[in-house]
């Protein structure tokens, strides 16, 4: 079965292969759609309550930025795919171009749960997830029963814990490609296992992220982490932030099938 969760932001796929490109960007005078195959910024107009909306033509694999008030580019927050890294442009990716074959697959009980967390840079020679794909057998003769995910949303760098993400719907391009984590899940489900996931919802890492840029109402001063303001689940304008992240929860679950997740 393909499967893809519908997000009011990002880049969701369109009729044909037009794309509808959806940015909050509250603070930005002026948000331009920038297409990795060349030609000028494409204007995207206001849709209201901070959004800007355009849609065009970008087929599967299409680069893209937004250009914020004529002169930053950024990649898309709610990015699927970051191909180069957090700074990079981000890549237009159609969810339902993956079938799935475990529509069989309803879990286990919770009392079964033998957990491996598992961190997908450091399991592996190849530090990837077909290099732990390679030798979930070895896991199952363990008597691992779930594996759980130390966080895989796009990091700066090639290596790292994971918890300094700042893309959170991009699994990292060191680790493979957003179909490589759905191929490693199936073949978890094949072999009985669970696969949960690490999420990170209460700070982003201190590089790569811009979202202070052109949407400040994302975060706020009642609270501080580490890494500066915390982000704004509860003061004024945090409805589209909630919803952001609800949204990741629903996207992890639903497009890549995952049995849970585990908040850092």
């Amino acid at each position: 079965m393909k499967r893809m969760h519908q997000m009011p932001f990002g880049a969701e796929p369109a009729e044909g292969n037009r794309t509808r490109f959806r940015l909050w960007a509250p603070t930005a005078q002026t948000v331009d759609l920038v297409l990795g195959g060349g030609g000028a910024p494409l204007p995207m107009p206001a849709a209201g309550e901070g959004w800007r909306e355009l849609v065009v033509e970008a087929p599967a694999g299409t680069r893209y930025r937004y250009r914020i008030d004529g002169e930053l580019e950024v990649p898309d927050p709610a990015s699927r795919f970051n191909p180069d890294d957090v700074h990079g442009a981000s890549e237009v990716v159609v969810p339902t171009a993956f079938a799935w074959p475990d529509d069989g697959w309803r879990g286990r009980p919770w009392e079964e749960a033998v957990i491996y967390e598992l961190h997908i840079g450091t399991f592996s020679p190849e530090g990837t997830f077909a290099g732990v794909e390679a030798r979930l057998d070895h896991l199952v003769r363990l008597g691992v029963t779930a594996l759980e995910l130390m966080p895989v949303a796009d990091f700066p760098g090639k290596r790292g814990w994971g918890y300094d993400g700042v893309l959170p719907f991009a699994p990292d391009a060191a680790y493979g490609r957003p179909e490589d984590l759905k191929r490693l899940v199936a073949a978890a489900h094949a072999r009985g296992l669970m696969v949960f996931l690490d999420v990170v919802y209460n700070h982003f890492g201190p590089e790569g992220n811009y979202l202070h840029v052109y949407a400040k109402q994302f975060f706020t001063e009642r609270h501080h982490t580490p890494w500066g303001a915390a982000i704004n689940f509860d003061d004024l304008g945090s409805r589209p932030v909630r919803d952001f992240f609800v949204h990741n929860a629903l996207y992890w679950l639903e497009e890549f099938h995952l049995d849970g997740l585990r908040l850092d």
